[in-house]
């Protein structure tokens, strides 16, 4: 049994909402466009009533019960494959998986199904954030270096295995969230990796080792808190690939990264997300 909750709203709020929304507590954040186009219908699936009634109870709106269906997997279902490079291809049921390995023997294929957490690679900020691994795996390939990353806030997990399939000698990775962290194990296993994620908070988290890339696709106002530890957690020169940020909030959060020490590159646009790029030095 699923839980939905709707409201319209002016669409000029839209950025508002996606940003609101975009987390683990809910299965997903559907926004349609209604006739006209000045306004949108926003509606959140939630596991629980409890959930969507919190959010009511916040913001108004509807909720309506859904009975005898898998909404995350339905949705899965109606996703197109996401091709990153010449590289990866992400599907999101194993069917799709399977016809895009039999179809495409000479790329990595992923199975990530919509979950209860954040990350299919359809979202501007994981795909851009699977990119930019792409392009330093392919690095590293050439070199023949060894190299180590880890995914905080790790969602579905969908970086850290990419990163394994890319060659990462060691990866690691972990959520705030209990459920991210099982999605993410089943996912590890299912795509035939050995990868262990674990709980943890990023803003009270020690980190007892460094590592050559460091991930972070969460919300911008955790990055700024957390940035201390982020970059406590690359090795000197190493990377660290923030992502989860509107534009709107871009400047504020790379000046919160320079201040822990990083240096960034030009950010990464796109739509209304950014992902930057930084260098512990």
């Amino acid at each position: 049994m699923m839980f939905v909750w709707s409201k319209l709203s002016a669409a000029k709020w839209e950025d508002a909402w996606e940003e609101r929304f975009r987390g683990p507590l809910q299965t997903g954040l559907a926004i349609s466009r209604l006739p006209g186009g000045k306004t949108i219908r926003v509606e959140v699936y939630c596991e629980r009533r409890i959930d969507a009634g919190k959010i009511q109870k916040e913001f108004g709106g509807q909720i309506r019960e859904l009975k005898n269906q898998n909404w995350a997997a339905k949705a899965a279902e109606s996703l197109k494959p996401v091709v990153i490079r010449d590289t990866l291809i992400i599907a999101h049921t194993d069917e799709a998986a399977a016809e895009q390995r039999k179809a495409r023997p000479d790329r990595i294929v992923l199975c990530i199904p919509g979950e209860m957490a954040f990350g299919t690679g359809d979202h501007a900020t994981t795909s851009t954030c699977l990119r930019i691994l792409s392009d330093y795996a392919a690095v590293k390939r050439r070199t023949g270096e060894p190299w180590s990353i880890i995914d905080l806030g790790c969602g579905t997990g969908i970086l850290g295995i990419a990163a394994a399939k890319f060659g990462a000698q060691k990866v690691a990775g972990f959520d705030f969230d209990p459920a991210a962290v099982r999605v993410s194990n089943r996912n590890a296993k299912q795509n035939g990796t050995r990868l262990k994620f674990t709980e943890d908070d990023v803003t009270t988290w020690q980190p007892d080792q460094q590592y050559d890339v460091v991930a972070a696709n969460i919300f911008y106002d955790v990055l700024t808190l957390s940035f201390p530890r982020i970059a406590a957690a690359a090795k000197p020169g190493g990377m660290v690939v923030v992502s989860g940020i509107l534009h709107t909030q871009a400047a504020g959060t790379i000046a919160a990264g320079k201040k822990a020490g990083l240096k960034f590159g030009a950010p990464i646009r796109k739509g209304k997300w950014v992902t930057a790029v930084g260098w512990r030095k």
